[in-house]
């Protein structure tokens, strides 16, 4: 069946699986500045103005003909990396699983991703296609790279460490985040300093990103290892296809596992959206400068390191399905009270900022940790890549409500607080998963704590 069916408990002594896991953890230290300097901070706001400075004077700019407000690229351009990503995902995770060589796919996805991202250093003027379609291949990028990254948990992690080995993943990846944030802020408030434009700063800031995520993905490259068995290497184009269609198959041998990755699929497209269109509203709807909307996310990656770490050890006392549930409740307050926020006042866009960050990353963690007890043995990959269409993949919904919302009413207070629906339906649906009957049925031990 899938071409890794090597447990944690067969990978070697207990240094061996610590080095691994510490290599793991290193490709969210790489990747996650993509998702904060990039996606979150400053891509949003800089391709809408480069978006506007070409738009018409009715507002509109037509990529292929079409009449798309300008301030609604940016969303729409996030939905469209996720429909590719979802082409993409299957077909990477059944190759992965088939060959047991999800190392060279990792290093493709992720460095094509990180190319992409430096490549926006040249995105100026009215260059709004250009990135449009950097963004389309370095967010599809992302998402192959982190199926195949997630991919990994159930083989260097014992069923009763997961919770603890994906919180650190997300907290190294926040504090990346965070580090990396700390340079863009000097650099940006300071660019005359420098001697440059605040729009050549915004574009360093973006390569920046590109450059980082390349360097430090070599370190998971170096320590984490393939698994192979007698059938590795055999995989081709139509095998690939093949394989998908027997994953899908399977899947539905196991509808509890579906029922929570549906569960998955819809309030984590409320986080994702929130975490791509934050400072679009913000800039747009609360009249923020760029430094505040820094500082702002600056404070969301410092406490979601904390709130990463707090909430796994939450999980070991009462259960990850339960302190997902309690993190959902937070999420539904927190967006809800977004949409009062007075304009240009900082200090309620901190207190907003904080909420979020409290429960962004536990919510993440636990939610990789819980979906890894559900995988069958063999199938991590091919899985996992379900599961990150669920993540990153499917999470095209969000920014199209988020986008469709603005453009109909041109108020992004409408757009933000639609987003609300999505926490609490996502609510709704994981409370009715079984989760220990999920775990049972698909072949893993049961911990004490689920």
């Amino acid at each position: 069946m899938g071409a890794d069916t090597v447990r944690p408990k067969d990978t070697g002594d207990d240094a061996e699986r610590r080095r691994e896991q510490r290599g793991w953890y290193f490709y969210d230290w790489a990747c996650s500045v993509y998702s904060t300097s990039v996606l979150t901070v400053f891509l949003g706001p800089y391709l809408t103005s480069v978006a506007e400075s070409a738009a018409d004077a009715d507002g509109f700019v037509h990529p292929l003909g079409i009449p798309v407000r300008a301030g609604s690229f940016f969303a729409y351009s996030v939905s469209l990396s996720i429909i590719v990503a979802v082409l993409v995902m299957p077909l990477a995770g059944a190759a992965a699983d088939r060959t047991g060589r999800k190392k060279p796919l990792l290093a493709v996805s992720a460095y094509l991703g990180a190319a992409a991202t430096a490549g926006m250093f040249f995105l100026d003027g009215d260059r709004y296609l250009l990135g449009g379609l950097l963004l389309v291949v370095a967010n599809a990028s992302l998402a192959v790279s982190m199926a195949l990254y997630n991919a990994y948990l159930p083989q260097i992690a014992e069923p009763d460490e997961r919770d603890a080995v994906s919180s650190r993943g997300w907290a190294f990846g926040y504090a990346s985040g965070a580090l990396v944030l700390i340079l863009n802020l000097v650099l940006y408030s300071a660019h005359d300093s420098f001697g440059l434009t605040e729009g050549a700063a915004v574009r360093i800031c973006l390569a920046s990103a590109g450059l980082w995520w390349g360097a430090f993905t070599l370190v998971p490259l170096r320590r984490l290892r393939d698994r192979r068995t007698a059938g590795a290497g055999t995989a081709e184009g139509l095998g690939g296809w093949r394989q998908l269609m027997s994953t899908l198959r399977d899947m539905r041998r196991h509808p509890l596992t579906l029922a929570f990755l549906l569960a998955y699929l819809v309030y984590n497209d409320g986080v994702q959206t929130v975490i791509s269109q934050a400072s679009i509203y913000g800039s747009k709807e609360l009249g923020l400068d760029q430094t505040t909307l820094i500082v702002a996310v600056l404070l969301v990656q410092l406490l979601a390191v904390a709130g990463a770490l707090g909430m796994g050890r939450l999980a070991r006392v009462h259960g990850a399905k339960r302190t997902i549930l309690g993190s959902l409740v937070a999420w539904t307050v927190t967006i809800g009270a977004g949409y009062f926020l007075p304009a240009e006042a900082p200090v309620w866009f901190f207190v907003l900022a904080a909420g979020i960050g409290l429960v962004l990353g536990g919510t993440q963690a636990l939610s990789r940790s819980l979906f890894s007890h559900l995988v069958p043995p063999g199938k991590e990959a091919e899985y996992f890549s379900a599961y990150e269409m669920s993540d990153r993949g499917m999470s095209w919904l969000g920014p199209l409500v988020f986008g469709l919302t603005y453009q109909l009413t041109g108020s992004y207070r409408d757009a933000i607080v639609s987003l609300v629906a999505f926490f609490a339906l996502g609510f709704v649906l994981l409370a009715r998963v079984p989760v220990r009957r999920a775990v049972a049925a698909a072949g893993n031990p049961v911990p004490d704590r689920i």
